[in-house]
């Protein structure tokens, strides 16, 4: 299959490895990309521990160099691709979820003391859950500086556009429901969305397949069993 890779950089390129290592082509497509300027500072002094809901939370450590304190604390991250960029960092006691942010939660209840301290959210521009606030009613403290943020792509390329025009592209793969929604955006901005609805969507999960609505149907949307990127990838099998 040729598939449009809609992840930012540095992920989308390590997906179009592993896609073409199974066999498939990907057309690298990045609809957003991240951003650490004018970031809020992170404030390690009382934390007991750190979370990260996403890949990002952990590189941004790194632009504000504070990645080196960071990792003697317990970190709670979401899922394998967070906990591999984390140890990369140097982070040693790693706790993984099943993939989201949901799922941290009885994790954390399970191993901290609410009384030992707050816990610290590396947090992006746009929460899709409200994991602190679901934490608090365990009687923890969270708090969530703004470490990165995401800005959109304003227009498709060239090159993506010709795959979805001619019908080159088989599928798009959509990781976010910000990411479904720009998509949705930017092909009915450049008016390709009947040749677009063509193409089988690969939604992560259905909260992402909601953002597909305006484009209309019918529209082929496929997700996968479970909410991380190797479920995904079963998909594709």
């Amino acid at each position: 299959m040729r598939i449009i890779v809609t992840r930012p950089e540095p992920d989308a390129l390590a997906l179009k490895v592993r896609l073409e290592a199974a066999g498939h082509e990907a057309v690298v497509e990045p609809l957003s990309a991240v951003s650490f300027d004018n970031a809020d500072a992170v404030d390690l002094t009382e934390a007991q521990a750190l979370i990260a809901t996403s890949r990002n939370g952990i590189r941004a450590l790194k632009a504000q160099g504070a990645h080196g304190v960071a990792a003697k604390l317990p970190l709670f991250v979401v899922g394998p691709g967070t906990a591999q960029e984390a140890r990369r960092l140097g982070f040693e006691l790693i706790l993984a979820g099943k993939g989201t942010a949901r799922d941290l939660i009885p994790e954390i209840v399970a191993n901290l003391d609410p009384h030992a301290g707050p816990l610290v959210h590396l947090a992006g521009d746009q929460l899709a859950f409200d994991l602190a606030g679901e934490l608090a009613e365990h009687g923890f403290r969270v708090d969530a500086p703004v470490v990165y943020r995401m800005v959109q792509a304003k227009a498709l390329s060239r090159v993506a556009l010709e795959h979805i025009v001619t019908g080159e592209a088989d599928a798009v793969m959509l990781l976010s429901p910000r990411t479904a929604a720009t998509w949705v955006a930017l092909v009915r901005h450049h008016g390709v969305t009947d040749p677009a609805k063509r193409l089988r969507h690969l939604c992560l999960s259905p909260q992402v397949a909601a953002r597909l609505k305006p484009l209309g149907g019918p529209i082929f949307v496929d997700l996968p069993a479970g909410p991380s990127l190797d479920d995904m990838l079963v998909l594709l099998r």
